[in-house]
């Protein structure tokens, strides 16, 4: 059984951290000043996924902007991808998102591999593809809750 929780301490931020950068760092090649920024020390909430034996295994954040709720940085280990780790995160983040900010709008920018898996979310492409640290990238807009 996997989990998500809000980050709720140091521990729990670094474990959130390491995951990203395993992922976007070293696996993708983003370079980390890119990968982490002034948000994630002042007003993105930080989540964090773990296995039922509590091993740390994805990690995602979200934050207010003037376009509404943007969600940022979901990573999954990739000796847990496919184990629905990614939709017990987003779905936690969308309910706090959804309890915090009932009515602004959410959105993300999903990369190309990812679309699939926002679209099954709720998710939609909105706009035009774009490259974000030479990946490519579509703004997505959340637009239908997604049950339980």
């Amino acid at each position: 059984m996997i989990t998500a929780e809000p980050v709720s301490d140091l521990r729990d931020l670094d474990a959130a951290f390491t995951i990203r950068e395993t992922v976007f760092v070293h696996e993708q090649g983003v370079p980390a000043d890119a990968e982490y920024d002034i948000h994630d020390r002042t007003d993105a909430r930080h989540y964090l996924a773990r296995t039922a034996d509590g091993t740390p295994c994805g990690a995602a954040r979200w934050r207010t902007t003037d376009n509404g709720v943007k969600l940022e940085r979901f990573a999954v280990l990739q000796e847990f991808r496919n184990q629905a780790v990614g939709s017990v995160l987003l779905k936690r983040v969308l309910e706090d998102v959804q309890a915090a900010h009932p009515a602004a709008t959410v959105y993300l920018n999903a990369q190309l591999r990812a679309i699939p898996f926002y679209e099954r979310h709720g998710f939609r492409k909105v706009g035009d593809q774009f490259t974000e640290c030479d990946i490519e990238h579509f703004k997505m807009v959340w637009t239908t809750p997604v049950p339980a």
